[in-house]
């Protein structure tokens, strides 16, 4: 899936090392220049350096052919703008905006944002959150932080693999959204085995997150 970013920063860094993980075609858009040059060297990827609430800036980048629409700069006004225009001057149907200032965000969600993003409700760090050291990041929280997703690397000696999703018992709430094996992305079912390697796409109630890898049997390195 091709994924527009706007901002190179620290959560728009992350958020693009996870959509290469995960096989998506991510493209930024990014003011400073120092910063593209930066993104465009470690990660290989397409980088328009300019204003994203300028028309022909989205234009460089394409915006057109994304099937989603990100914008993580540390301005509320550029965010709204910029998904404002990828959505009424692109037809981009997926916008998703950060938002700065809580006050902010019912304002952006009521002049048409899909899905707006508060840093202060416990997602200041939205992408790089490590939960624990042994192969669990939250990548995202959602609903003012109640629910959580996360990216789970099951270890190359993992105890599990071959088990069946079906078969692993849990008290708490959780689902398995896909698995990446090596270059194949899957949508699992109870069928499903796990594997050395595997990576999971988890999603969970934030509370939840750490008692993961115990249900997973994801040992300490």
């Amino acid at each position: 899936m091709k994924v527009t970013i706007v901002g190179g920063g620290k959560v728009g860094y992350y958020l693009i090392r996870t959509l290469l993980e995960h096989k998506h075609q991510p493209t930024v858009i990014e003011v400073d220049k120092g910063v593209c040059e930066r993104l465009a060297n470690e990660l290989e990827i397409p980088v328009v350096c300019g204003d994203a609430t300028r028309i022909d800036t989205l234009e460089s980048a394409a915006v057109e052919h994304s099937s989603a629409f990100i914008s993580v700069t540390g301005y509320d006004q550029v965010n709204l703008i910029a998904c404002q225009l990828a959505r009424n001057k692109f037809g981009i149907k997926k916008t998703i905006a950060k938002s700065n200032n809580p006050k902010n965000v019912e304002i952006m969600k009521r002049l048409g944002i899909d899905n707006v993003i508060n840093s202060t409700d416990s997602i200041a760090m939205m992408i790089e959150r490590e939960v624990d050291i042994s192969k669990i990041k939250q990548l995202l929280t959602l609903n003012h932080g109640e629910v959580s997703i996360s990216q789970i690397d099951l270890p190359e000696d993992y105890a599990w693999d071959g088990k069946l999703l079906k078969d692993i018992k849990s008290n708490i709430l959780f689902n398995i959204v896909s698995i990446t094996r090596g270059e194949t992305l899957m949508i699992p079912r109870g069928e499903t085995e796990l594997h050395s390697g595997d990576k999971l796409l988890v999603i969970s109630e934030s509370d939840s997150v750490k008692s993961l890898k115990n249900i997973l049997k994801i040992k300490n390195p």
